[in-house]
């Protein structure tokens, strides 16, 4: 799967970058407050900003390369068509949710605070431009749940 390769090769870029931009954040924040005397005033924000993303992109990651937590007892017991039928309903469950929650509630999330027009107090960052990830993780998650189904 080519297109599964490169949404990874994207996604593990993109976190590196994120992560590389939370750690030159903390860095300033600390900077400027023991150093200067006179801490920053969007560090915090922005550092919270950048571990929603991390956290969710991190996940959608993750779910690419099955290497979320599991409880395996139950197939690790069963025969290898039960295992299988096992995996195609647990990542069933796993788009269920994510369209549910991620996609559709996190959708109405970004498009209720588009229109309330409600931005980030020390950015001034629109929030519907932070909570954008939510949807984008879960169809991620999705897709990478669906190639998993087909690919079995």
């Amino acid at each position: 799967m080519g297109l599964k390769r490169t949404v990874e090769n994207i996604l593990a870029h993109l976190l590196v970058l994120l992560m590389s931009l939370m750690v030159l954040n903390v860095l300033w924040q600390v900077f400027s407050r023991y150093v200067l005397g006179t801490p920053s005033a969007f560090t915090d924000e922005l550092a919270r900003f950048l571990m929603i993303w991390l956290g969710l992109l991190g996940a959608a990651y993750v779910s690419g390369k099955n290497g979320h937590v599991a409880i395996d007892v139950l197939a690790k017991r069963a025969n290898a068509k039960n295992q299988r039928v096992l995996k195609r309903a647990v990542s069933g469950f796993i788009i269920l949710f994510c369209m549910a929650a991620m996609v559709i509630g996190g959708g109405w999330l970004v498009y209720t605070t588009y229109e309330l027009k409600q931005h980030s107090p020390a950015l001034g960052l629109p929030l519907a431009y932070v909570y954008v990830v939510i949807p984008l993780s879960g169809l991620i998650v999705t897709y990478n749940k669906v190639v998993d189904i087909i690919t079995d």
